[in-house]
């Protein structure tokens, strides 16, 4: 574990170095992302090793869901990163017409990454391909709950990087972190909790370091009263089950027509039996079925599925959890109200609540009375429901008749809103999340501000008279057209 004497000399160490990193040229930085892509297929194995002994994640998911869009994140980031660092001219302004405004994107410095557990390869190369790609040095903070993982990742980068350009940090979480987040960082990118995240824009703000926080909450899921639900069940039920449900944009309940409610929830029942056992003893052994991070979170999902029957809801499909090998079942529920624990915390886990609602505007009201979520889908077929839906509500991302796929295109951002999130990435707005717009302007040839510099002359014949007056009819001649 890296002491705190440590951690400061590996931060003025990046301090000497970021003006050099800083510096490096599109074909420079492409060179480190190709190293990075190199090492990750070369090592692939060893990272599937390790996120199998962590929480049972199968070869094909842990691919899927981690290599493959890391991969897609480094070539788009090799193909455009030359256009993305060009600087970019801006439209003269009409009274300075000998002048002329650029964008030009300039590292931010010294960043600090923080990387979650549930996908822990791919939420710590991911952003790190972002600010190198924007001329940073890094400090970065992989989980401690997957150590296998962080072994891995330390081992992956220190082969690639030396210390004071980019330096990943083992340790428990809050006591590392909090000492990471004393020195004097420009930019803070955490993937977590709204809760963490909270005391993370807080110590972040003490230096007055930017932030990105990528965040999570209730994701909703809403049924139109037209879905078809043997048309969209399969992917509903990838949604919910992917990660077992740790993904923080995961559907996290339901809000289905009533009408439909016992049908929905048989066709996710039957779903669940037919990829992972007709049993709960083979749903327990099944290679194709990702385990709970640990104990405690295997615990809190079982306190909320207890107390949601207590209050009356329903278990449809279920089964025994089991604590000591970090097993939830899948578990699908019905009679579900609001006053329920499941309901008042995102769940990060493979269980859904499904609430009945009558009529569409009632769905709308109870997401409304919610703080903002991280993503949110529609399954049906009418376009004006769906845009109904859209334009009542707010989230991070919206997918309509799928789930998850929202975060594949590289061309939009990802990222949350209000409590799920602040601040974007992915592709360009990565880039951009590591960067500082910086305004550059450049005085060229003749200077007519000259005529606006003081001592003003008060009469109305006098200079300053006219350019104002002829200002104004500028300004209404300009505004006309």
């Amino acid at each position: 574990m890296n002491t705190e004497k440590t951690l400061t000399e590996i931060f003025e160490a990046q301090g000497e170095n970021r003006w050099k990193i800083a510096q490096t040229s599109a074909k420079e930085r492409i060179q480190k992302i190709k190293k990075i892509r190199d090492a990750v297929v070369k090592r692939q194995d060893e990272f599937y090793e390790a996120v199998w002994k962590d929480f049972h994640k199968p070869r094909f998911e842990a691919w899927l869901s981690e290599v493959f869009p890391l991969i897609e994140e480094i070539d788009h980031t090799i193909s455009h990163l030359k256009k993305w660092m060009k600087d970019k001219s801006a439209s003269r302004v009409f009274f300075l017409p000998t002048s002329q405004s650029r964008l030009h994107y300039e590292p931010k410095g010294r960043v600090l990454i923080f990387s979650p557990w549930n996908y822990p390869f791919l939420l710590l190369l991911n952003p790190i391909v972002s600010a190198i790609a924007a001329g940073n040095v890094i400090m970065a903070k992989p989980s401690h709950k997957t150590p296998h993982v962080s072994a891995f990742l330390a081992s992956l980068i220190r082969e690639l990087f030396s210390e004071d350009e980019i330096a990943i940090i083992e340790g428990e979480g809050a006591e590392i972190g909090d000492k990471l987040l004393e020195l004097p960082f420009d930019h803070v990118f955490f993937t977590g909790s709204p809760r963490v995240g909270a005391h993370i824009a807080e110590m972040a703000a003490k230096h007055h370091a930017s932030i990105t926080l990528e965040l999570g909450g209730k994701s909703p899921t809403v049924l139109l009263p037209d879905v078809n639900i043997k048309r969209v069940i399969k992917q509903i039920v990838w949604g919910k089950t992917l990660n077992a449900g740790q993904t923080c944009i995961a559907p996290d309940y339901a809000l289905c027509p009533e009408s439909k409610v016992q049908e929905f929830a048989q066709a996710f029942a039957e779903e669940i039996k037919r990829r992972f056992g007709d049993t709960d003893a083979k749903r327990h052994e099944s290679k194709d079925f990702v385990h709970i991070v640990d104990k405690r979170a295997t615990e809190r999902h079982a306190a909320l599925i207890k107390d949601a029957i207590a209050k009356g809801a329903n278990q449809v499909i279920g089964g025994v959890s089991d604590i000591e090998n970090c097993y939830t079942p899948v578990t699908v529920l019905t009679n579900v109200t609001p006053d329920m624990d499941i309901m008042q915390s995102e769940i990060f886990g493979p269980i859904l609540p499904i609430i009945a609602y009558k009529n569409l505007d009632e769905a709308i009201q109870f997401i409304q009375g919610r703080p903002k979520p991280l993503a949110l889908y529609i399954f049906g077929y009418s376009k004006r429901d769906a845009d109904y839906v859209l334009s009542h509500t707010t989230s991070g991302s919206s997918c309509v008749n799928n789930a998850i796929i929202q975060i594949e295109n590289l061309e939009v951002p990802f990222g949350g809103v209000g409590m799920s999130g602040t601040g974007n990435y992915h592709g360009f707005y990565g880039f951009k999340a590591f960067s500082h717009e910086r305004n550059i302007m450049v005085q060229k040839c003749f200077d007519v501000v000259q005529f606006f510099h003081p001592p003003y002359g008060k009469h109305p014949g006098s200079l300053h008279s006219k350019i104002q007056n002829i200002a104004e009819k500028a300004l209404r001649f300009i505004k006309s057209m």
